[in-house]
């Protein structure tokens, strides 16, 4: 009887288990059918709400993404048509301005490559710099001809551009990098702020500069006309006199009085070791050991000039002769600044295809250096970095060599005629504050005609819904 006692027991409690297991399954089962009706019924942005990460999360996500790029060439076959005919006339007229103002042009270069003939931004950045290469290497020729405009020295200020050069190089090599990682609608922003801020600067000493000229010509005039009394009653001829504002027309000596050897073979010293070092990584792997230990071997390189120069400017064993009178021995400490803004102008010069006279030449007329001088010298700085920029540009195979080729001779030949132009109309009218001018004027013509395009760019993401964040360098060709 006790066994019978416990087996039923058994069976009781068995029974009471099974019911208690399908009683938790039928809930479960209620419970998770309500929970799929409540969700259903749930605003579709309560669930993005609890779905999203942080803000911060996503501006990340939207910055980096792997493996994504929005880049594609774009190369247009090169024929003769309406737009190889309106390119060449603005680029003729771009090259001129932009080697009158020594910043080359890059501003109205590429909007006319990405516009009218039809590349890609970055394509026409680079095929922008094979211009402006052309117009700043004829340039220097026409430069190299002629002496400053009130001192017995060349137009071209060598001490500056050792001062400046291989730090504009060090920042194009930094900046051509950058090109190929940064988005489109990034660069359009720096773009603008720092145009819009340079264009006006050189405007204002423009106009400053064009108001001591009108001082100086009254001032000649009344000494002139008081001097050019004669006191016998004879006639004498009298010439202008030569602290006048008259400018006269830069006389021309043999290239080889202009040229100082020393400074020019630094000067290729640190153009040869940038390109040797360029041609060397291309055996490597992107983004190996060897290949940024290579890279970082041009800081060296430039450093050393500028270093070089730098000791020599504080110890005064050099100096910046074409300030004339207001020659001062500079502090370590605005050398420094002053090599900063050369490695900037370099950096943005790569970023968006110009040449970084449009930092430097505004940065040489608040030191003091003449309109001409200022022109001449960051156009010879340029010569040497904007040649670089093309061999990098060419061993990235970042434009097509017979479009490249076509616009640089149209570049030369404009710079040749624009700085023949100009200089003829400075002589005549006896103001060199037509430069400034001029400089100020391709600035803001270059901030307009970039920031249209970038934006136009950029919108046009936006629409289409494409990817516009950081590209990686690592995977480019």
């Amino acid at each position: 009887m006790a066994k019978i006692k416990l087996n039923q027991r058994a069976l009781a409690t068995t029974a009471v288990l099974t019911c208690l297991i399908f009683l938790v399954q039928v809930l479960m089962t209620n419970m998770a059918s309500a929970e799929r009706l409540l969700k259903d019924k749930e605003p579709e942005a309560s669930a993005e709400k609890e779905m999203s990460p942080g803000y911060i999360v996503k501006v990340l996500h939207f910055l980096f993404q792997g493996g994504k790029s929005s880049y594609e060439p774009v190369w247009p076959d090169m024929k003769f048509d309406w737009r190889i005919v309106v390119g060449t006339i603005v680029g003729f007229l771009g090259a001129a301005l932009g080697s009158v103002g020594g910043v080359g042009g890059g501003g109205i270069f590429v909007p006319m490559l990405t516009l009218i003939i039809g590349f890609d931004p970055k394509s026409s950045t680079a095929i922008s710099k094979c211009m402006i290469m052309g117009a700043a290497g004829a340039t220097v020729y026409y430069n190299l001809r002629l002496r400053h405009p009130t001192l017995d020295m060349p137009l071209i200020d060598y001490d500056l551009t050792l001062l400046f050069q291989p730090m504009l190089m060090l920042g194009i090599s930094i900046g051509v990098s950058f090109s190929v990682m940064f988005a489109d609608w990034m660069v359009t922003v720096l773009l603008i702020i720092l145009f819009i801020g340079t264009s006006t600067k050189a405007l204002f000493k423009g106009i400053d500069t064009w108001k001591k000229e009108t001082m100086m010509r009254k001032d000649a005039a009344k000494q002139l006309e008081s001097e050019s009394k004669p006191e016998d009653g004879a006639e004498e001829d009298y010439k202008p006199l030569p602290s006048g504002p008259v400018v006269l027309p830069d006389d021309e000596v043999p290239l080889r009085e202009n040229i100082y050897w020393k400074e020019v073979a630094l000067l290729f010293y640190v153009w040869a070791g940038f390109l040797v070092v360029q041609i060397v990584q291309t055996y490597f792997p992107t983004c190996s050991v060897t290949y940024w230990i290579l890279n970082s071997l041009q800081v060296p390189i430039a450093a050393s000039v500028t270093l070089f120069e730098a000791i020599c400017l504080c110890k005064g064993t050099r100096v910046i002769a074409s300030k004339g009178k207001e020659i001062t021995n500079w502090k370590l400490h605005q050398i420094l600044l002053y090599c900063s803004c050369g490695i900037i102008a370099g950096m943005v010069g790569g970023l968006l295809g110009l040449g970084g006279g449009f930092i430097l030449g505004p940065l040489f007329l608040e030191l003091g250096i003449p309109p001409q001088v200022a022109s001449a010298t960051s156009t010879f700085a340029m010569a040497f970095s904007s040649s670089m920029s093309v061999v990098e540009y060419y061993l990235l195979n970042r434009f097509p060599v017979p479009y490249a080729a076509y616009f640089a001779l149209v570049a030369t030949i404009s710079a040749f005629v624009g700085q023949h132009v100009v200089r003829k109309i400075i002589a005549f009218l006896g103001r060199a504050s037509l430069i400034i001018f001029i400089l100020a004027l391709t600035i803001f013509v270059s901030a307009v005609s970039l920031g249209g395009v970038g934006i136009a760019n950029m919108v046009e993401k936006l629409e289409n819904e494409e990817y516009m964040g950081f590209e990686n360098l690592c995977q480019q060709s």
